[in-house]
This record gives structure tokens, C-alpha cells and sequence, in this order.
């Protein structure tokens, strides 16, 4: 489960604290700047190193990974008039995507996820900061999915260099949406593997396993529900800061947090019933156990039984009756012929009833 980080109860609206594991992580900012003609991205060292670099005819992205500087904050927030209430959501991760309107300003929070070397889903909170032309995004640290972005702008390539800023916060949310893609795609691919396994295995692990796809189904599915709303949100937005020609596109990405829930929940119904069918392979395992065994104690019964006539040592010179077999040459040829004869017996009778 996810850790919830929240400021102390009784705190003052606007309160800003680091979390803890990021207080000793230094911003990195970066900037990126273009137009239809040019385009320039540099390392910015601090906020005097970043204004004079400001041009308001071009587009402006500011990044930074990290959050272990207050002081930047407050001077980034100052300075591009970001409300405080915005400016402590940067801080106070786990919070749920959304999208709040201040002053000319949007202010959108997504939830980014990605794969890690060990295969494991990594989420990770991101801030955006949306004006008429400065775009503003606020990660925990270094790395996300937003490389394909930079490479268009780059190349470029597509709409991106010939748009407003809020066509640049679409294609950040675009690509953080669409990371989920390969996320569910192989998630899908899993759990048809384990669908397979847990016939063939129906052990305790793959309980522990069928939690695990639960828990990240649960996870992924807490994830997109809000994306739709922020995209919802942001295709009606009547501040002004998103343009009629960026719509179209929002919708599009709109209809793809859709197709992924649709997904999830094709994929959530497949795992409540794959306890059911747990159960029920355990269940036919077992009976397929005690079937065996049965019929094994089914044959040696007898043979028990036989055994233990001949096992009674009854003395045949006392009387006639008192098993002369005893005294016979070929007794133990034919105790163990007769036992062999009798299992025989039962092993064809087992075999057309199709027990065997």
C-alpha cells in the first residue's frame, strides 16, 4: 500500500515540508525554450540564473527533479505568482490527480508510472504548472517517461514547436498517460500465464501471486480513474488557458484512459475468478489424491486379509481342518499367487469401470 504523507494535524493551510527521504536531494532545473524557429535547452543553476534567460515570445518549460529545496520553491512561487495551496501539493506527495484553476493558471497533478530493471511498476507524483506560455513540471527525482517529448521538440517533429504552451502540457499528459500501455499490455500478458500456471500449479504461491495482481490492477486502475477526470476537466475548460485546437487532442487522450479502464476491468474480473478456479483445482487435485489412495487401499485390503489367515499359524497336526497348507511344499507359491490373482482381479475390474 501506498504511504500517505500529510502535514501534522492542526498545520496551517499552505504549510510546506519536504518529505524526508527527498530533504538531502538538490534540485536539478532545466529549461527548454522554442518556437516555430528555434529551440534551446540548458541546466539552470538557480532562479537569478533562470530569469534573465525568460522570453515571453517563446514557449518555456521549466523542469525540476527533486524537491529538497524550499527556498527554491518559494522563489519559483513568487516569482510566477503560484498559489500556496499549489505550491504545498508540490510538496505533500500521494496526491490524487487532479486539476485546480488559479489565477490564469492551471494547476494539473498526475500520477507517472514505469517499469523499473527488475520489472517492478514504479509510480512516481508530477506537477504541472500551466500559464499562457510557461510550462512549469515538478518531479521526485531524476528520470520519467517524458523523454519522447523533449526528442520532438528536439526534431521538431509533429505540432509541439508550432503551438501554445497548453499543447506542450497535453503532450506531458499524453505521455504519461500512454506509459500505462505497455504497463497493462504486459500485465495482461502475466496474468494469462498465470491463469495457465494455476491449473497446472495450484500452489500457495500463486496466491501470494494472485494478491500481487490484485494489489497492482487496484493500483493502476487509482491511477487512471482520476487522469480521466483531469482530462475531462481540462476539455471544458473555460479559463482560457487551453485552446480550442488542443482540445481535439485532450480528447483523444481522453479516450485512451477509457480503453485502459476497460482493460483493468477485464483484467480485475479475470483475477476475482481465478480464486474460484484455485479452489477448484485444489479441490480436484485432492479428490484425484484420494482417489488413487483409495484404490490402493482398495487392492491391499484383500491381500491383508489374506495375509492375515495365513499369518494365524493355526497347527495342522492338531486337526485336518487347521490350515494344512501350512505343511504343503508349494504353500508360499500359492499364498503369493493367490494375492497376485485377487490384485490382478481388482486392477481389470478398476480398469472397465474407468477408475484407472
Amino acid at each position: 500500500m501506498d504511504k500517505l504523507r500529510y502535514p501534522p494535524p492542526g498545520s496551517a493551510p499552505a504549510t510546506l515540508m519536504v518529505p524526508l527521504e527527498y530533504q538531502s536531494v538538490k534540485p536539478v532545473m532545466s529549461l527548454i525554450q522554442y518556437d516555430a524557429h528555434r529551440f534551446e535547452e540548458r541546466i539552470i543553476e538557480n532562479i537569478d540564473q533562470l530569469l534573465p534567460c525568460l522570453e515571453s515570445e517563446k514557449v518555456s518549460w521549466i523542469n525540476i527533479n527533486g524537491l529538497g529545496d524550499v527556498d527554491l520553491f518559494k522563489q519559483l512561487a513568487a516569482h510566477f505568482r503560484i498559489h500556496q495551496l499549489a505550491l504545498e501539493d508540490i510538496l505533500n506527495l500521494g496526491q490524487r490527480p487532479k486539476v485546480d484553476e488559479y489565477d490564469q493558471q492551471l494547476f494539473i497533478v498526475l500520477d507517472m508510472a514505469y517499469e523499473t530493471r527488475k520489472h517492478e511498476v514504479t509510480f512516481e507524483q508530477i506537477s504541472i504548472v500551466l500559464t499562457d506560455h510557461i510550462v512549469i513540471t515538478v518531479q521526485e527525482r531524476p528520470g520519467d517517461v517524458l523523454d519522447p517529448v523533449r526528442q520532438r521538440l528536439r526534431d521538431a517533429a509533429g505540432n509541439a514547436r508550432f503551438l501554445r504552451a497548453d499543447y506542450l502540457a497535453y503532450a506531458l499528459i499524453d505521455s504519461v498517460v500512454d506509459q500505462y500501455f505497455p504497463i497493462i499490455e504486459s500485465l495482461g500478458a502475466s496474468i494469462d500465464d498465470f491463469q495457465q500456471s494455476i491449473l497446472n500449479q495450484p500452489t500457495r504461491e500463486r496466491v501470494n501471486e494472485l494478491h500481487t495482481f490484485r494489489r497492482l490492477i487496484a493500483r493502476i486502475r487509482r491511477a487512471i480513474c482520476p487522469h480521466r477526470d483531469v482530462l475531462n476537466r481540462l476539455m471544458r475548460d473555460e479559463s482560457g488557458i487551453i485552446s480550442g485546437r488542443t482540445r481535439p487532442y485532450l480528447r483523444d487522450c481522453y479516450d485512451n484512459t477509457v480503453v485502459m479502464l476497460d482493460m483493468l476491468e477485464t483484467f480485475r474480473d479475470a483475477t476475482a475468478n481465478f480464486m474460484d478456479l484455485y479452489l477448484s483445482s485444489i479441490g480436484i487435485r485432492t479428490n484425484e489424491i484420494i482417489r488413487v489412495l483409495t484404490l490402493i487401499s482398495c487392492i491391499f485390503i484383500p491381500l491383508t486379509f489374506i495375509a492375515g489367515i495365513y499369518g494365524m499359524n493355526f497347527d495342522p497336526k492338531a486337526s485336518p481342518l487347521n490350515m494344512p497348507e501350512l505343511e504343503w511344499p508349494f504353500g508360499y507359491l500359492f499364498a503369493i499367487c493367490l494375492m497376485m490373482a485377487v490384485a490382478g482381479a481388482m486392477i481389470l475390474y478398476f480398469k472397465r469401470k474407468k477408475w484407472l
